[in-house]
């Protein structure tokens, strides 16, 4: 068992002696990726270490108890150990999604339910920039498109983490909440008191390091100036300052107005459709991959209900995962994360039994 694992070791080493390299911190995005690696590879090799002494510790107690019984008291705990050691080394061991340590960008839009499904994106958008907070995220907001009620038609958040650790990266914990989420309360529109359900659209797309790292030719792209516009439709910029990208190749359209400058607004739309198209290469990477290799909790399906957010009851109820807790008031301040655990841990469950399915 654990046979690759002599080879991660060899790499760690290797990757330590390149991070040593001044010409490595030279290249802000060579630096970025090594990091990266290193702060995988070095999980592995902790648990591998760690793996490695309770199997000695377990089997000198057995040793010991050869001839002393009093160590004989000491087995099981050191073999629940090295089970515990084991299985952690076993899940660190699975393929890891390349883009987990990347920072992401989201959209939430407005769906079923008119104001009101505009009213809950704010909610979400809200909840997840007290997410980002709870986190040490760093947020900020591209482009919002405000319903006449202060709700939002479509909000665009880019979100940024710190860690260079894959496990605690942006991606590898909000990757999961893309899909319908569908909230039942009643609305502030409601005279009479009425509970109505309506649902909000989340796409998350993991955001691209360096530009050059999407290859875009100016040839393909399309690009329409106009004025920014607010509820309602009236002009709030007497100057052409929105600006709408169109990826020729792709189909790709990319809207923004968020700032008053033309270039400023430019500048977010591509890195908006870079996360698309970076998105959507991937998209066609999984499709071509063996179902057992695709993510069994995030989807392909955007149109897929993940999640109800019951006001009246105060529940919140993950429908790929079976979670279900009575706190969604405190979910609704950012408390997300055992939510999102619960994602990860069924996603890295189907994972594993894949592997175990190859093996």
């Amino acid at each position: 068992m654990f046979e690759s694992v002599q080879a991660l070791i060899d790499e760690h080493r290797r990757v330590q002696e390149e991070l040593s390299d001044p010409a490595v911190h030279a290249d802000a995005a060579r630096a970025k990726r090594v990091n990266r690696r290193y702060a995988e590879l070095s999980r592995i090799v902790a648990a591998y270490d760690a793996w490695v002494a309770a199997s000695d510790d377990l089997d000198a107690a057995r040793e010991f108890a050869r001839e002393d019984e009093a160590f004989a008291a000491e087995v099981p705990e050191l073999e629940e150990g090295l089970q515990a050691a084991q299985e952690k080394l076993r899940r660190l061991l699975i393929p890891r999604d390349p883009d987990d340590a990347r920072d992401v960008i989201m959209e939430i839009k407005a769906g079923e339910g008119g104001a009101e499904s505009a009213l809950f994106a704010a909610d979400l958008l809200r909840m997840y920039i007290q997410y980002a907070a709870s986190k040490g995220w760093k947020t900020e907001l591209l482009e919002r498109n405000e319903s006449d009620l202060g709700g939002y038609k479509d909000v665009q958040l880019a979100i940024k983490g710190s860690s260079t650790d894959p496990a605690q990266g942006v991606w590898a914990h909000l990757k999961y909440e893309g899909g319908v989420h569908r909230v039942q309360r009643v609305p502030a529109t409601e005279s009479q008191g009425r509970i109505h359900t309506s649902t909000t659209g989340v796409l998350v797309f993991p955001e691209v390091d360096e530009p050059d790292e999407i290859a875009i030719s100016q040839n393909d792209l399309k690009i329409d100036v106009f004025r920014s516009s607010g509820p309602g439709g009236q002009s709030v910029n007497t100057t052409d300052s929105a600006v709408r990208i169109t990826h020729l190749p792709t189909g790709i359209v990319v809207s923004m107005q968020n700032e008053k400058s033309q270039l400023q607004n430019r500048e977010a739309g591509m890195r908006v459709l870079r996360a698309r198209i970076l998105a959507k290469q991937q998209e066609e990477i999984d499709a071509a991959a063996s179902d057992a290799r695709k993510s069994q909790i995030r989807g392909m399906d955007r149109s897929e209900r993940i999640r109800t957010y019951n006001f009246p009851e105060n529940r919140i109820a993950d429908h790929r995962t079976g979670f279900k807790a009575y706190n969604l008031d405190q979910v609704m301040d950012g408390a997300l994360e055992p939510i999102i655990e619960s994602a990860i841990a069924a996603d890295e469950e189907a994972r594993l039994a894949a592997v175990g399915s190859e093996s």
